[in-house]
């Protein structure tokens, strides 16, 4: 069994940054992809970023590419999510999901471990 906590989230203004990170406990981590998802109020969870266990290979949703980055500490069984110029479209409930592989995946059903999420409210 793996646990999952997401920290960072918060309010801030258009154009600021936030880092969210996850950690996560139960297993080594070093041996499974993990990603960040969000939930806006009526919407669908949808993919943001995903990273393979070993950190080499990562990959954005559209929306988010070029202003996020998604990275891992594998030592510290411990993933982040730095978000740069934040637009309102932003506001979400950010996860954090651990799948039972090494290949990083796009898709909400191949994630088996999922955090609380946490809140992040972007003002114009």
């Amino acid at each position: 069994q793996v646990q999952v906590g997401e920290s960072g989230g918060g309010l801030v203004q258009a154009k600021g940054s936030l880092r969210l990170s996850c950690a996560a406990s139960g297993r080594t981590l070093g041996l499974y992809a993990m990603g960040w998802f969000r939930q806006a109020p009526g919407k669908e969870r949808e993919f943001v970023a995903t990273i393979s266990s070993s950190g080499r290979s990562t990959y954005y949703a559209d929306s988010v590419k070029g202003r996020f980055t998604i990275s891992r500490d594998n030592g510290k069984n411990t993933m982040y999510l730095q978000m740069n110029s934040l637009k309102p479209e932003d506001t979400a409930v950010y996860y954090c999901a651990v799948r039972s592989g090494s290949t990083p995946r796009t898709t909400v059903r191949d994630y088996d471990y999922w955090g609380q999420g946490t809140q992040v409210t972007v003002s114009s």
